[in-house]
């Protein structure tokens, strides 16, 4: 059973993953979609340009109108979670509970209360250095140690919603390392794909972290890196199979990669040799990173989600030389 067939509340959808959520939405032919995020002065707004949806409402206000009247912008069937304070890096800890905490309780809330599907965006960052595993299956959420207040202010969210008894009627997704057209407007918090493309352009070479652990040479730390079209047909996956249930699911490739194979990657799309530099990571990033990261998806999978994912080399080819080069955004 899909909860596609009403209204649509995708929160967070100028930004990179809400914007290609509504691209992959409108591919569907859907454009009941009511839209909200904080459009302030970068530049995210180009993303919507090509986008077909009802309205666009600023996301304070939507909070606003909904205290006042809940039905304020009709019924929706499915709400889309996916509106947040993005940066690992920032420090103003009220902030972030307030914008990833307090606004998805209150949004999960009167979700439930008017029967629709609510999908939402954990992060992987709740698992903090994976000493604990990073298991979605896992039932003892307190057992998790995020590294930064981003994963924090999301693992808050998870264990009230545990507290609450509701991961029995909505999800959860925890996004490893997504990258993909539309990133461009989230400055530091852009894809190493995204940034090393201007260095290649600027420089001809590309820069990474030197390790500061013996067990991983220089550019051999690993993560999921997933694209962005992968990480949005895995979203909506469960807004089409809505009699899933819910619960949190690890949303990634499922294959761990090094950096050097990722930056590799990005000089052959462009057709150069690889020049890569190692330098010191920033005192402030060393405790708080995390070395290897790799999601277990079988709880996904064990969910009918039957696709398989773009291979590494030919997702970076795609964003690449379709995008990076191209100046284009995903609808255009």
């Amino acid at each position: 059973m899909s909860t596609l067939n009403g209204r649509i509340l995708v929160t967070g959808g100028a930004g990179f993953i809400g914007s290609a959520l509504v691209w992959a939405l409108n591919q569907r032919g859907f454009t009941d979609i009511v839209i909200t995020d904080f459009l302030g002065s970068d530049e995210k707004w180009k993303n919507l340009v090509p986008l077909k949806f009802a309205t666009y409402v600023e996301a304070d206000a939507f909070r606003e109108h909904l205290r006042n009247k809940p039905t304020a912008h009709g019924k929706f069937s499915t709400v889309f979670h996916l509106g947040a304070c993005s940066a690992t890096t920032e420090k103003n800890a009220a902030y972030l509970v307030g914008n990833n905490y307090n606004v998805t309780k209150e949004l999960a809330s009167w979700s439930l209360d008017q029967g629709a599907r609510f999908i939402y965006a954990s992060s992987a960052a709740t698992y903090g250095d994976g000493a604990q595993g990073m298991d979605d299956r896992g039932e003892d959420l307190h057992a998790l140690r995020p590294l930064n207040m981003y994963g924090y202010s999301k693992h808050l969210f998870d264990l009230h919603a545990q507290r609450q008894g509701w991961f029995n009627r909505i999800v959860g997704v925890k996004y490893f390392n997504v990258f993909g057209p539309n990133e461009d407007h989230k400055a530091d918090m852009r894809s190493l794909v995204n940034k090393a493309y201007q260095q290649i352009l600027n420089t001809g070479t590309v820069q990474l972290f030197k390790s500061h652990k013996l067990e991983y040479n220089d550019g051999e730390q690993m993560r999921d890196f997933l694209y962005v079209k992968d990480a949005i047909e895995m979203t909506i996956h469960f807004a089409e199979r809505a009699t899933t249930g819910g619960g949190l699911f690890n949303l990634g490739s499922g294959q761990a990669n090094t950096w050097l194979t990722l930056t590799n990657a990005i000089f052959d799309a462009l057709g150069r040799e690889p020049s890569i530099e190692f330098i010191d990571m920033p005192e402030v990033l060393r405790g708080k990173y995390q070395y290897f990261t790799q999601a277990d998806i079988a709880k996904l999978r064990e969910t009918g989600y039957e696709r398989e994912m773009t291979p590494l080399d030919e997702a970076v080819r795609d964003y690449v030389q379709g995008y990076l080069m191209t100046g284009k955004k995903l609808g255009d």
